[in-house]
């Protein structure tokens, strides 16, 4: 996937460095001026959030990131079973 890659948000919500909480999350992605885009938890790995909309047509690797969180809990699952 590329780094950095454009994404679309559709609103001004951010999380604020000041109240993130850095001793249970861990952030994943940042607009050009440092605002936090996406998180995951640092021990439950697959608890992630984004803060713009992947599943946009303007989003170009939209599908790709969809399809990579997919197959992430798929692999999860797998380990469980």
């Amino acid at each position: 996937m590329d780094n950095p890659f454009t994404a679309v948000r559709y609103h001004n919500l951010v999380i604020e460095q000041e109240t993130f909480p850095h001793d249970a999350l861990e952030a994943t992605a940042w607009t050009e001026d440092g605002l936090i885009m996406a998180a995951r938890h640092k021990k439950y790995k697959h608890i992630q959030g984004v803060q713009f909309h992947p599943e946009s047509i303007i989003t170009p690797e939209g599908k790709k990131i969809v399809l990579n969180f997919v197959r992430f809990i798929e692999e999860l699952e797998k380990q469980r079973s």
